[in-house]
This record gives structure tokens, sequence and C-alpha cells, in this order.
């Protein structure tokens, strides 16, 4: 079975030429939503559906997308509320110590001296730099900011990530 990522949210059509207002979720628009690529809209109780992007462009905080095939707004009207998402055959591959989300999460948090801390569960961007969410066992969830000084090694076939936290970073979570 074919899995995929999400790369969208359509939330509103745009004018009344096929245009649809889409929330990305994608730290890949210009690959994502460029002209020619194939995206699957999942709806509802509904079959997935192929798309073909015919035009991208940005306005305001959404991308604006058109579609093969779907020249007018009564076309794209029932695609709200859908999800964009991409077959994980059409990852690309990232530059060395760049990861995608669904690699980092669930693997195994532990410190320099070996001390389990807990499982990623999560992945914020706030601003800088992401923000990994970690769930551990009696206590909150810890929040490890993703860098260098913090996260030290990740290792993907042992489904572990190396961290050293600085003094203070953890003094409020317990």
């Amino acid at each position: 079975m074919t899995e995929y990522l999400n790369v969208g949210k359509i939330v509103n059509t745009h004018g009344i030429r096929g245009e649809v207002r889409v929330i990305s979720q994608t730290d890949f628009p210009e690959e994502r939503y460029q002209p020619g690529a194939e995206l699957v809209l999942f709806r509802d109780q509904k079959e997935p559906l192929q798309l073909t992007v015919a035009s991208h462009r940005k306005h305001k905080n959404f991308d604006l997308l058109t579609f093969a095939g779907y020249p007018n707004i009564n076309d794209v009207e029932a695609f709200r509320d859908g999800i964009l998402k991409v077959s994980m055959a059409n990852l690309s591959d990232l530059a060395e110590n760049e990861y995608y989300y669904h690699e980092i999460i669930g693997l195994t948090v532990v410190e320099e001296d070996g001390t389990v801390m807990g499982k990623i569960k999560e992945i914020l961007s706030p601003g800088a730099n992401d923000v990994w969410v970690v769930q551990r066992k009696g206590q909150k969830d810890a929040l490890l900011p993703y860098i260098e000084s913090v996260v030290k090694a990740i290792n993907l076939e042992e489904g572990t990530v190396v961290v050293e936290i600085p003094e203070g970073l953890l003094d409020d979570a317990n």
C-alpha cells in the first residue's frame, strides 16, 4: 500500500478560475507545487483523487494552486477541506543531516550518559528552529530545540537521538 505525507490543506477557493487556497504544510512549497507536480487529494468518504498542478503563486499566507483539467470554481468547489498529499515514492533526497518529520517522530531520545529520556511524539515549528516534543514516562513532555548544541547524533537505523541537555533547559518541566 502506498504511503503519503501531507503537503497542504485546501481551505477555500480563490476567484472563479479554479484556484484553490492552500495552507502549506511542507518545507518545499516551490518543489511540491511546481507546475506538473503530482499531488493526491484526500477528502472524507471519497476516493483519493490524483491531481497535476497547473499553476502556483503565493498570496498573503497562502499558496494558490490550479490543477490541470479543473479550469473554474465549480470544478474545485468540492476540493475544499481536502488534504493534499505526496506519495512517499515522490520524496526528494535531503542533504546530509536533514530529515523528514516522519523520520524523526517516534525516535527514542537518549542522553549522552545512556539515560533514556523518552520518545519524540511531535515536532513544532515556532520560528528559528524546530522544537521536538519528547514524551517522558511519569513526567511532563520535554521540549527540545533542534540545535547542534542539544542534538548530538541522530541514528535512524537504531531509532535513536543522542542529546546533551544544557543546565536549566528542563528545570521547569519536572
